[in-house]
């Protein structure tokens, strides 16, 4: 949808102009899985669809929503605010967002209109939901004048999605949302926010995502319950290591020391993914800065059997597509990217051996499943910005 289209879209909701337009991406994340809130490396990168959002001042001092992929405008007086909406509204992803500053002590007198209109597939695990958060902080951020930089927007929109959508996700889909940068990736410690954008130059080799379409649902309680195992076996560690902050910290000399520790045999599948995690994405980020593209493709692969084997966040439609696309020569490395149980892969795929990937890939997965996968050339974008 064009520009003017969405303009149109905001008149015909509401009556009047928009006053702003602004867009957050969606992400994809290269590797670096289920290791943010665990205090590891994350290597994401913001991509060229995400979440835009059409804002105007009311008079009416109620803060109305509207998606032009529902019929419904949702209205909220402005002392309504506080508190999420129930049955796992979409709203609650925008309003959890606002909340924030007014928990930070930001008045807000004025009721605003807003539609909203993402390009981020549902359910893909390209997070789209930590675009809308990450748009909303960033136009109220401007709007309000409250001065904030990209990187307290970000734990804005992670406030949001724990607080009122009920996912105790770490910081990567907003930072990456926040910061992205075009044709870079972010190489970002989720402990410190220290963070450092490192050039994607792939010579001849392009990034495909493949959907699934067996949507991942975050809220549906599998997420949370590996945040706890990865917590219990914080916790056990700690009898033998106290001063251990987060599971990240240990290398895997170090952990295998102390692994027996764990007691609890789901809970230490879990450390063991994560430490070994933070490691690939160490050398794959020193792999990429090197030009060792194929070192680079291997590390991906082994974080994909790491997520089925010890994780266990995978299952037959991830598994499919990266197995089959491991297959296909010219596939220099594929795995899952997002949260897992669904959503789609991420693939580096020399130029020439697309069309057969797309088309062998696509074949077999619709074959052994029944669904019909979705390819998309990644375009590594800009993160948060007002358009209009």
């Amino acid at each position: 949808m064009e520009l003017q289209e969405l303009k149109k879209a905001f008149v015909d909701a509401y009556g009047k102009e928009a006053e702003g337009v602004f867009f957050s991406p969606g992400r994809v994340n290269l590797i670096g899985e289920h290791t943010d809130y665990n205090g590891g490396y994350v290597f994401p990168c913001a991509l060229s669809f995400g979440t835009y959002l059409l804002i105007g001042k009311n008079e009416d001092c109620l803060m109305r929503f509207k998606s032009l992929n529902m019929p419904e405008v949702t209205e909220l007086k402005l002392t309504e605010l506080t508190k999420p909406l129930p049955n796992n509204h979409w709203v609650n992803y925008p309003l959890g967002c606002i909340a924030q500053f007014l928990k930070k002590g930001v008045k807000i007198s004025q009721g605003y209109d807003i539609l909203i209109w993402g390009t981020v597939p549902a359910g893909a695990g390209l997070s789209s939901s930590a675009a809308l958060e990450v748009v909303t902080a960033y136009a109220f951020n401007e709007l309000l004048g409250t001065g904030y930089d990209r990187t307290t927007l970000a734990l804005i929109g992670q406030a949001s999605e724990h607080e009122f959508a009920g996912v105790n996700c770490g910081i990567m889909d907003q930072f990456a949302s926040a910061q992205g940068k075009q044709n870079h990736a972010i190489f970002l410690n989720c402990d410190t926010m220290e963070f450092e954008l490192v050039p994607v130059k792939l010579e001849g080799i392009k990034v495909v995502i493949s959907n699934t379409h067996s949507p991942h649902k975050l809220d549906s309680g599998a997420y949370n319950a590996r945040v706890a195992q990865c917590q219990l076996a914080l916790e056990q560690l700690r009898t033998v290591r106290p001063e251990l902050k987060n599971l990240a910290e240990l290398t895997e000399a170090e952990f295998e020391k102390i692994e027996s520790a764990i007691t609890d045999p789901v809970a230490h599948r879990r450390a063991r993914h994560v430490v070994g995690e933070v490691q690939r994405t160490t050398d794959a980020v020193k792999a990429l800065q090197a030009g060792e593209i194929e070192t680079f493709g291997k590390l991906m692969n082994q974080s994909h059997v790491s997520l089925r084997d010890d994780y266990e966040v995978t299952g037959l439609h991830l598994d499919t597509l990266a197995e089959e696309a491991w297959k296909i020569p010219g596939v220099i490395g594929s795995r899952m990217t997002g949260g897992g149980f669904g959503g789609c892969t991420v693939s580096l795929v020399k130029d020439e051996a697309i069309p057969e990937f797309i088309e062998k890939v696509g074949k077999a997965y619709e074959e052994k499943t029944g669904i019909k996968a979705d390819f998309y050339i990644a375009e590594i974008g800009d993160g948060a910005r007002r358009i209009f």
